[in-house]
């Protein structure tokens, strides 16, 4: 058979190569493509080869020939044939900084002989042993995919096979190679073709007139353009995996604070300043269009931004996995003071669209409800059949999510709820449209809100619906994708790990039981045997009142088979419990999936912890809490199942991204940018925590940072209906308190902390004023709409900061700034312009607590009690670089106990009575708060630890006045963050608990 022979000349030159069968082929030039748009004529001619039958299966290889070359060494490469692989060692060559002046290609059917003439970078031939036998490793490698050595270099073109089509003569060669020269090529990242996909956007995606087109519209194309290039690798990372074959994680989680995607996307894809040049040339901003971008608001606080930053750590270390949520029509409410009240609106985070999502309509899943189950004989053996009286379909909606420093780019997958088509076309053809349009309402109410109110039978409906509806899609999905590949489900639980984030995902454990019971047929001791080897869960919570139950009665009448299941795995539990404990009814009472009483209810964190191999706690402390009081009675049962993974943020968004002043001054005193991906780095600031010049960088980066939040609190204070907008000392500490509303936190605390400061300030002569510390207090959270306590904790800080900030006697001595609805992209303004940040929780109330994480990576300070991760950033910081208060996890219940008994200082006392007489008004509405606080009511200790809290409030002044003394403390709080990197929490949860390896897909 006759093969192709070229010879091509190019030196430094990338190039693209596409062969075909050379019978019939003149010889004639041809033109290629390169990826700095420069051609080369390159002669293409038939030549003989016979191939080796036996050499088929050969792996590849590489050699250095005895060429009678003087000026050059001579690589021969003999591999299997694929598209893009000349790019690949060309690229090689470039990285190593070696120059091609020759090169010849042979092509034997599915392989190619290969001769590269090299030379260094000063033209020199390589005679080095060693040299040579490193650069043939890094080829082997690069070819091969070894995806833990591949070469880390921005890619020029596709070197991954997206399919291989039967090539013909002719006409069907002729399509052949002219699809082969469209895939080869990735998207150029060159100021015209990205200004050239921009345009096209604007006119053919946003159908605006490219001459005619504003920031908004600028934003949508931007965004368009930048997802292409998220397609492009997240194709090349599900073709790789699908490749090899790894492992996958599952991620379940119904909730994900993801924020803005633009500026996270471009940075981990390594164009951004190329897309900022682009976007300039054409008279654009690139921080003007990010503003545009609206923040995708799926979850609610600490665990869903947790996720996010979990999925980017995926991705970033190269595991396969796939997140699976709900695509939520309004997200968390949009939260809106008036008057200092808190009131809630719809947050139509859709109504512009979602540039980064990709509807895959094609992607449908049907999901029952209701209905009977009935018995049905298959093969002799007797199989539950569930009859459902209702259907919905759940569409998929996947979003990119690209690592940092890699190609692999992974999936979150969102469901949206849509009617079945086959209940709708039957009450349309029936004549029964508003029976149809309620079906239709009815189906997507469940995708529509985050969290709907529980408070009445009919919210306990739409939440179980909503969790089930999220897990019977994601469990069809992922069973579909292993049966692509598998066809024995003995082999499940190594090609499969379901992560559970926290208990509303636990119903996956019933889902699954039921599809391999029901529908695959395997039995249940097989099908129980998978389920236990699969499942991990992840807890987030302390409290017992937090654990999701599910009424009996509403289980049985929403998923009756799945009552069924959960039945017979609990009194399975509970015999084999017996055995092994005897009749200790108490204990098989408390362990039992089924809790009885005047409502039973079925316990999903019992079963989640049943039917996992492991359960994790998020912090050390948190992982205490479990074993000794939560799940006291497991933890002596199973103790090997219990272990801790403390939670991280991902530095990409919150130092990269969000701190773009502070990332470049890090990478420019530890010379590197390697700790963006390797974190531990940060440590090395340590060496230069004293040093005067970094003092001096580091106190400018964070007054530039202080800027940007103080003309952002003008601007949002000055919308408000006051007299003018609140004016903020850049000299004062800028003192922070960010978290979702709760008691348990202690925001209440925080402002009673500051009536007390401004009573003392008011009482002070002016020669001790001008000894205060200036602040500007900051607080920022929502209150779930039905908390009344936290609304009014809200409302009280709106009435104390409308009396300080008008009082002339306290002038720029002490300023309150209320940021309405907080969130992810108001955060990324907030914490790199804190001085202090206050993380106030009662100890052994906090599970882990990532918001000082972020805070912590950005050198801001920390007054905080020793609660969740606190206690092992005491470690990794030291003592005196943070300000603790506040009682300890032991001293707690012996606190409670004494109640009215216990004592608690007369400042308490004083400023609680100012709130109660009505100092700052609203002296009824007031009533119920001083209460919880006052008379043995006191649960959540703000009054035992308020002498300790105002202690800690003036070591922070004594601190900041000392310029030399706060700048180290920052330094050091910002080295020693590693430990709370996302990328360490991933890493362990996939060495230790999901058995999962990195599957780089390569360049």
């Amino acid at each position: 058979m006759a093969t192709l022979s070229i010879s091509i000349l190019c030196p430094n030159t990338s190039f693209s190569y596409f062969p075909f069968p050379s019978e019939n082929v003149s010889s004639r030039p041809i033109l290629l493509t390169f990826p700095r748009r420069n051609t080369l004529p390159i002669t293409l001619s038939a030549a003989k080869h016979h191939s080796d039958p036996s050499e088929t299966n050969a792996s590849t290889s590489v050699t250095v020939a005895p060429e009678n070359n003087d000026n050059a060494t001579a690589f021969v490469f003999r591999t299997r044939n694929r598209i893009g692989l000349l790019q690949i060692i060309s690229r090689v060559f470039s990285v190593l900084g070696l120059r091609i002046d020759k090169a010849t290609v042979d092509c034997e059917g599915d392989y190619f002989i290969k001769t590269f003439f090299v030379t260094d970078s000063r033209g020199n031939k390589i005679n080095d042993q060693k040299s040579l036998e490193s650069i043939k490793k890094a080829l082997i490698e690069a070819i091969d995919g070894d995806d833990d050595a591949a070469v880390s270099v921005a890619p020029a073109t596709r070197g991954v096979v997206v399919r291989k089509p039967r090539l013909e003569f002719g006409e069907g060669k002729g399509k052949a190679e002219r699809m082969f020269g469209l895939m080869d090529v990735f998207l150029k990242n060159d100021p015209i073709s990205l200004q050239k996909d921009i345009l096209d956007h604007v006119e053919f995606t946003v159908a605006k007139s490219r001459f005619s087109f504003d920031d908004f519209e600028a934003y949508q194309a931007l965004a368009h353009s930048v997802r292409d290039r998220l397609i492009e690798r997240w194709h090349d990372t599900q073709i790789h995996f699908s490749k090899k074959d790894p492992k996958r994680l599952y991620f379940l989680s119904l909730e994900f604070l993801m924020g803005r995607s633009l500026s996270n996307s471009v940075i981990n894809l390594g164009v951004r300043d190329q897309f900022a040049d682009a976007l300039s040339q054409l008279g654009f901003e690139f921080e003007v269009l990010a503003e545009q971008e609206g923040d995708a608001c799926l979850g609610n606080g600490g665990l869903a931004r947790l996720s996010a930053c979990q999925m980017e750590s995926l991705a970033t270390l190269d595991y396969p996995a796939i997140g699976y949520g709900l695509r939520y029509q309004y997200g968390l409410f949009r939260q809106v003071i008036l008057d200092g009240f808190q009131h809630e609106q719809p947050d139509y985070w859709l109504n512009f669209g979602n540039p980064w999502e990709i509807a895959r309509i094609h992607i449908t899943y049907t999901v029952k409800f209701y209905g009977t189950v009935t018995d049905e004989v298959l093969n002799k053996e007797k199989y539950k059949v569930w009859v459902p009286g209702e259907m919905v379909e759940a569409v998929a909606y996947d979003n990119p999510i690209p690592g940092y420093g890699t190609r692999n780019t992974i999936v979150l997958r969102l469901w949206a709820a849509k009617p079945s088509d086959q209940h709708n076309m039957e009450a349309y053809n029936t004549g029964d449209y508003v029976d149809a349009v309620v079906n239709r309402q009815r189906a997507e109410s469940i995708s529509s809100i985050l969290y709907p109110d529980d408070r009445s039978y009919q919210g306990k409906e739409l939440q179980l619906k909503q969790q089930y509806f999220f897990v019977s899609a994601s469990v069809q999905d992922i069973i579909r994708r292993f049966k692509d590949a598998h066809k024995n489900f003995d082999e499940f639980p190594e090609k499969v790990a379901l992560q559970l984030n926290d208990t509303h995902p636990s119903l996956t454990i019933a889902e699954l039981m039921r599809v391999l019971l029901d529908e695959e047929h395997l039995g249940w001791n097989r099908a129980w045997d998978i389920v236990c080897k699969i499942f991990s869960f992840t807890t987030h919570t302390v409290s017992p009142d937090s654990l999701v139950k599910i009424p009996v009665d509403l289980l049985g009448s929403l998923l009756p088979r799945h009552l069924q299941i959960i039945y017979d795995i609990n009194f399975n539990f509970v015999e084999n419990l017996k055995k092994m404990i005897g009749l200790d009814y108490d204990r098989l009472a408390r362990m039992s999936i089924v809790e009885e009483g005047a409502v039973k209810n079925i316990r999903m964190a019992n079963l989640a912890i049943i039917c996992s191999h492991t359960v994790n706690g998020v912090s050390r402390l948190h992982s205490e809490l479990l074993k000794t009081k939560l799940f006291k009675d497991f933890y002596e049962l199973w103790p090997h199942k219990f272990h801790y993974k403390t939670n991280g943020v991902t530095q990409r968004r919150w130092i990269v991204v969000s701190n773009p002043s502070l990332c470049a001054l890090i990478s420019k005193w530890l010379g590197t940018e390697a700790w963006i991906r390797d974190i531990d780095l940060l440590i090395g600031l340590r060496d230069y925590a004293t040093n005067s010049e970094l003092h001096q960088e580091w106190k400018m980066v964070k007054k530039v940072n202080k800027i940007r939040l103080a003309e952002y609190i003008e601007a949002m204070s000055g919308l408000k209906v006051v007299e003018k907008a609140i004016i903020v000392s850049l000299d004062a500490m800028f003192d922070v308190h960010t978290k979702r509303v709760h008691e348990y936190k202690r925001q209440l605390l925080n402002i009673l902390g500051i009536i007390h400061r401004y009573d003392c300030i008011k009482n002070m002569n002016k020669n001790d004023r001008r000894k205060v510390v200036p602040r500007v207090c900051i607080i920022g959270g929502k209150a779930a709409p039905g908390y009344e306590m936290a609304k009014k904790i809200i409302k009280l800080f709106h009435v104390v900061a409308e009396k300080i900030n008008n009082d002339n006697d306290i002038g720029d001595l002490l300023k309150l700034v209320f940021i309405p609805d907080y969130n992810v992209s108001v955060a990324e303004l907030v914490i790199p312009g804190a001085d202090l940040s206050q993380h106030l929780s009662t100890a052994g109330h906090e599970a882990s607590g990532t918001s000082s994480m972020k805070f912590l990576m950005n050198g801001c300070l920390l007054l905080a009690t020793e609660d969740g991760s606190t206690i092992e950033m005491i470690e990794e910081i030291g003592r005196d670089n943070i300000f603790l208060f506040g009682a300890a996890v032991h001293e707690v219940p012996a606190l409670r106990e004494k109640g009215p008994a216990l004592k608690v200082p007369l400042e308490f006392l004083r400023v609680v009575r100012m709130i109660r007489e009505g100092h700052f008004g609203f002296k009824d509405y007031f009533k119920s708060l001083c209460d919880k606080i006052e008379g043995g009511n006191d649960y959540f200790l703000l009054g035992a630890d308020f002498a300790s809290y105002i202690e800690a409030q003036a070591a922070a002044d004594k601190a900041f006045v000392d310029e030399e003394r706060w700048t180290k403390m920052s330094i050091l709080c910002a080295a020693g963050s590693g430990k709370f990197s996302s990328d360490r929490t991933i890493q362990e949860y996939a060495e230790k608990t999901w058995g999962i390896q990195p599957c780089r897909c390569a360049f």
